[in-house]
């Protein structure tokens, strides 16, 4: 369960039930593996059997601790029909602060009361009130429990944002040590190295993850593949795109393609089957390729996913904008507004926030599109603004393209070098090591002659794609910069 691996940790906790049908924490267990405090599940199903298997422990006799561990995880079910899933997170969490107050030296109620202020933050507080109170009580945990997953997985969680991710870099680099056959735990540590940028880490990382997963699919749903092993993959080629190595993000590309069952089709898999081509084909720049895009024919219901969806509609978007198709624009643009009509009935502020910062930057480019630069740069740095006052969801590496990087290139095609290298050079303070954004900064502080700059981040762009073998045109331009560099310094 600490390392997220909640179907098998359900069947754990059934096989206690069937060997001690009155052990109360069993079915605790199963109440808590059907809560995934971190995302949304689809469906209501979870919260049936939830709900029911904690009628069933209620009835059983059991001590004041029991109890109240069962009581923590029973405000999270009840009512769940009439009471929205925000409204139960936070509930849940002020009964397990009320836990852990009143059990001090029960470790347990500690690492669970810190998950739960996790999962009840507040995604547009910057001042990651919970998150630091969560991460203080874990760390206090750390030096005498350092082989605890729960510990190592929920610092990494807490502390996964631009302010604070340097604070969780010693765990993430021991966690997949404690939990080695877990897909997750093997994942986990890549949050932090994409935060900071170490881009090798994080590939290494998620190719241990992907290969722990094929492992477990093998085992459970042999002609399937997991959810877990498609969320690695996402974070793979995020990595491999940053390093320039297209090659290999293409190659997990085309293997994606040849994916024909998954399971569970849940929001992980809809969310990496569409980032993954929209990633490489808007990354490359390839305007065409993105205005093109073709979802995999996989079983996924897409209609129970209006964000993920909405993610496929952004690259076709951006792509046909850059491409100056209009009309096909417009199109994809009443696609995302329908998936923000869908969110907003929903009433996941959150996500609809997300797809309405992709309509905005849609809309900017349009702007541009039809002559109104002035218009268009406002409505972009809006929308950048918009995105940086909102954290970014665990599921996902990065946005699929950044708003500030694309302010960046915005503010390029308007030729305005000053302003564009501003641009970069802010969204790689937040996203720092992205190879788009190194390169923009690059051209940009050469355009606007400052020299010095543009030798560092060309520079930074052949550091972090040395082990790649990179053939991207942007290496080239910088081998040929930097070289230039030296001769006009030996010259002089």
């Amino acid at each position: 369960m600490h390392s997220f691996e909640y179907e098998e940790a359900e069947k754990a906790f059934v096989k206690v039930i069937d060997e001690d049908p009155d052990c109360v924490m069993a079915y605790w267990g199963v109440a808590m593996s059907n809560f995934h405090s971190l995302w949304l599940q689809s469906g209501t199903g979870y919260l049936e059997k939830g709900s029911k298997i904690v009628e069933i422990a209620q009835k059983l006799p059991k001590t004041e601790r029991e109890q109240d561990y069962l009581d923590a995880i029973g405000v999270f079910y009840k009512d769940w029909k009439t009471i929205d899933r925000k409204t139960r997170i936070s509930l849940f969490e002020q009964k397990m602060e009320a836990l852990y107050q009143k059990y001090d030296d029960d470790k347990e109620a500690a690492i669970f009361y810190a998950l739960a202020l996790c999962s009840a933050a507040d995604p547009t507080d910057k001042t990651y009130t919970n998150q630091l109170r969560a991460g203080k009580i874990l760390e206090s945990l750390l030096k005498d429990n350092p082989n605890h997953p729960g510990i190592a997985h929920y610092i990494i969680h807490n502390y996964d944002y631009p302010e604070l991710a340097k604070l969780a870099l010693p765990v993430a680099r021991r966690y997949a040590k404690i939990a080695p056959a877990s897909a997750h735990a093997q994942h986990m540590p890549s949050h932090i190295f994409t935060r900071l940028g170490l881009w090798n880490e994080s590939i290494n990382s998620n190719l241990n993850s992907t290969s722990a997963a094929v492992c477990y699919a093998e085992s459970t749903h042999p002609k399937a593949h997991w959810d877990e092993e498609l969320h690695g993959m996402d974070y793979l080629v995020y990595a491999y795109l940053q390093t320039g190595d297209h090659a290999k993000a293409n190659e997990q590309n085309e293997y994606l393609k040849t994916f024909k069952e998954v399971f569970p089709a849940n929001f992980k898999i809809a969310y990496s089957v569409a980032a993954i081509p929209a990633r490489i084909a808007l990354e490359d720049k390839d305007w065409k390729k993105a205005a093109d895009l073709q979802l995999p024919s996989l079983d996924i219901d897409w209609k129970d996913f209006p964000w993920e969806r909405s993610v496929f509609h952004f690259a076709r978007a951006l792509g046909s904008a850059r491409s100056e198709d209009i009309s096909a624009v417009e199109k994809e643009l009443d696609s995302l507004k329908i998936a923000h009509q869908e969110l907003l009935y929903l009433k996941d502020d959150y996500k609809a926030r997300q797809v309405l910062i992709q309509i905005n930057a849609i809309a900017a480019w349009i702007l541009y599109a039809e002559g109104n630069h002035n218009k268009a740069i406002a409505q972009m740095t809006e929308t950048a603004d918009m995105e940086d006052s909102t954290a970014k969801h665990p599921v996902t590496p990065g946005e699929i393209v950044p708003a500030r990087e694309l302010l960046g290139d915005l503010l390029l095609a308007c030729n305005k070098p000053v302003e564009a290298l501003e641009a970069y050079e802010a969204d790689l303070a937040m996203r720092p090591n992205r190879f788009n954004g190194l390169y923009g900064a690059a051209i940009t502080a050469k355009l606007a002659g400052k020299p010095d700059k543009a030798e560092h981040y060309f520079t930074k762009l052949l550091e972090i794609a040395k082990s790649s073998n990179s053939d991207r045109p942007e290496i080239k331009e910088a081998i040929a910069y930097l070289e230039k560099e030296i001769t006009t310094v030996k010259q002089d």
